[in-house]
């Protein structure tokens, strides 16, 4: 299958406020990332390799994937095969309300498995995606959250206080939150070195074991959530690549396709129609 044959679907439902994704036909290998939203998704067809926290699996049709914010992963096809899969993002705000629906009390959900072999649970989050595609009513895409989110807070999440996740130390958690609060600057590996107090070498091998990702592919990150929220509120792109730190707008546009799988363009569309609208987006537009 070639490259023109990829399709990406990408929806936005105002009402529950979560994206919903539909990848058809996928070649392209995805690189190291996190997003700051949780992720719900399944494989439908093909397989792929995924690396997420220090572990491996493979992955084939039927196959359920849990992403917390902040996990990072990436995957690539195996032999060659290509990828069909759905997924719905979650904010961790509307995620953490949602939680409290459910459970009755303050609760903020960790995964506690990120990926659940031949799980039931896909069938539950295809009745929600279809309901966000189909333009359901609210009170049918409400059911289908819920009830979606109490089959996986039952079986595969605790309070996010209880994971095992361990905590980066302060120096490397000085250095993300120096990032985080300057990811429009032209930031050096000098920079994040002398803030740690740490070699190069040192720095390097620490964050990326600490963090998951290395430190430049953390920035990248950053500065690729911060654009989606510019890109949403309607920032035409090229201010959005000067305001979020980027050389220039192909640059911004390479990084951004790596990561969303969108150009930034063809994300920003998806919110520049009205809610019962079909909001979609394809590889097919060559668009920058």
């Amino acid at each position: 299958m070639t490259f023109e044959q990829e399709q990406r679907h990408v929806y936005y439902d105002t009402d529950l406020k979560i994206e919903a994704y539909h990848l058809t036909g996928i070649v392209q290998p995805f690189p190291n990332h996190f997003h700051d939203y949780y992720v719900i998704g399944f494989v439908e067809g093909g397989r792929r390799h995924l690396w997420c926290r220090d572990r491996e699996y493979d992955l084939s049709a039927g196959d359920l994937v849990l992403f917390n914010p902040r996990d990072s992963h990436r995957c690539s096809p195996r032999n060659g095969e290509i990828l069909d899969y759905r997924a719905v993002n979650i904010p961790a705000d509307i995620m953490k309300s949602a939680a409290h629906e459910v459970t009755g009390q303050p609760y903020t959900p960790f995964f506690t498995q990120n990926v659940v072999y031949q799980s039931d649970i896909t069938s539950a989050l295809n009745d929600l995606y279809t309901g966000i595609v189909e333009i359901s009513s609210r009170f049918e895409k409400e059911e289908a959250f819920f009830l979606l989110l109490e089959q996986i807070f039952r079986e595969y999440s605790s309070p996010f206080e209880q994971s095992s996740t361990a905590e980066p130390d302060n120096k490397i958690k000085a250095v993300c939150a120096y990032m985080e609060d300057h990811f429009s600057d032209n930031i050096s590996l000098d920079d994040l070195t002398a803030l740690a107090g740490l070699s190069k070498s040192y720095f390097l091998l620490l964050f990326t074991k600490q963090v998951g990702v290395s430190p430049y592919r953390y920035l990248q990150s950053i500065r690729i959530e911060r654009a989606k929220k510019l890109l949403e509120q309607g920032i035409p792109p090229i201010d959005t690549a000067a305001m979020t730190g980027f050389s220039d707008q192909s640059h911004f546009s390479r990084f951004f396709k790596d990561f969303i799988g969108l150009t930034p363009r063809q994300y920003q569309k998806i919110f520049q129609t009205d809610k019962h609208s079909k909001k979609e987006a394809s590889t097919n537009e060559h668009e920058h």
